[in-house]
């Protein structure tokens, strides 16, 4: 096991280790480390954490030294320079026709290239904008096509609850998120009431998925087939969570719902829930 140190380059974004070098880093320390882009300037977000050098493809790298002031001056000076670097790009683009839309810019610490990310419908010839990007700044130019999902991440705003939006305050990395977690939460299927401001499906359909799994696993469908204290009946309405159901009862002199709490119950039969059960089985074997 070796000790190192998590690093994150951007507020809201993937962490990344490093060997601490034998320097005594703090939390919020900022550090000067070596990427795959170039030097660049990270905030230590994770300390003293251990892990498995041999899990990983590439050795850690060491950091190379703790920031100082005149980091600190450089960065600002980057920030003020992507302000200038986007507006020219936007000239550009403009001069060569293209239809892209400039969303960021981005300095490696060290000047060696600038990342602009851009989002299209296609596929955009930008050689020509590289070349005169290229002529502007005098350094490497990568133009880098985003999604829809990163777009919302790095403009950030708020949300349908009404809160800042997720992938712009904490979420490090996307998760997939599909319409059967929507199902099977029993939520309006409308993409209106479950589409995020990017307009993919919204990424806390996420967060609760696991324990709706858990609880599906004892919780019958509704026209499930099912033995009560009161005798045989259909389940009407479920209520997953509370862990209540809703049971139309055989008995002809009950002929109103009767509710009964999810243990109280066995299921007779259930396809929906069968099949279910099968499909689980078959995501935990392609995990494996």
């Amino acid at each position: 096991m070796k000790k190192v140190i998590g690093v994150r380059f951007k507020e809201v974004g993937k962490i990344y280790y490093f060997d601490p070098n034998g320097l005594e880093i703090a939390l919020r320390d900022h550090v000067i480390v070596e990427t795959a882009r170039g030097v660049e300037c990270g905030l230590v977000v994770l300390v003293d954490k251990e892990i498995d050098e041999k899990a990983f493809h590439i050795p850690v790298k060491p950091v190379i030294r703790k920031a100082t002031k005149s980091d600190f001056k450089q960065m600002e000076e980057n920030k003020k320079k992507e302000e200038a670097a986007y507006d020219i790009c936007i000239e550009k683009i403009k001069k060569n026709g293209l239809e892209m839309n400039v969303i960021d810019v981005e300095y490696t610490f060290d000047r060696s290239k600038i990342l602009f990310y851009y989002t299209a419908d296609g596929r955009v010839d930008f050689r020509q904008l590289v070349k005169d990007l290229a002529a502007v700044f005098r350094t490497r130019i990568e133009l880098r096509q985003i999604g829809v999902r990163d777009e919302s991440k790095l403009l950030g705003g708020l949300g349908l609850c009404g809160r800042q939006l997720c992938c712009s305050l904490f979420l490090g990395e996307f998760e997939p998120v599909s319409i059967k977690m929507a199902k099977e939460q029993s939520l309006s299927l409308n993409p209106t009431k479950i589409s995020g401001t990017c307009g993919r499906l919204m990424c806390c359909l996420k967060y609760e998925q696991e324990v709706y799994e858990e609880l599906l696993q004892y919780t019958p469908h509704v026209g499930a087939v099912v033995d009560t204290p009161m005798g045989k009946g259909v389940v009407s309405y479920t209520s997953i969570l509370k862990g209540l159901v809703k049971v139309r009862l055989d008995s002809e002199a009950e002929k109103t719902l009767q509710e009964f709490p999810v243990s109280d119950i066995v299921i007779l039969k259930d396809r929906a829930r069968d099949e279910m059960m099968r499909d689980m089985k078959k995501l935990e074997k392609v995990k494996e």
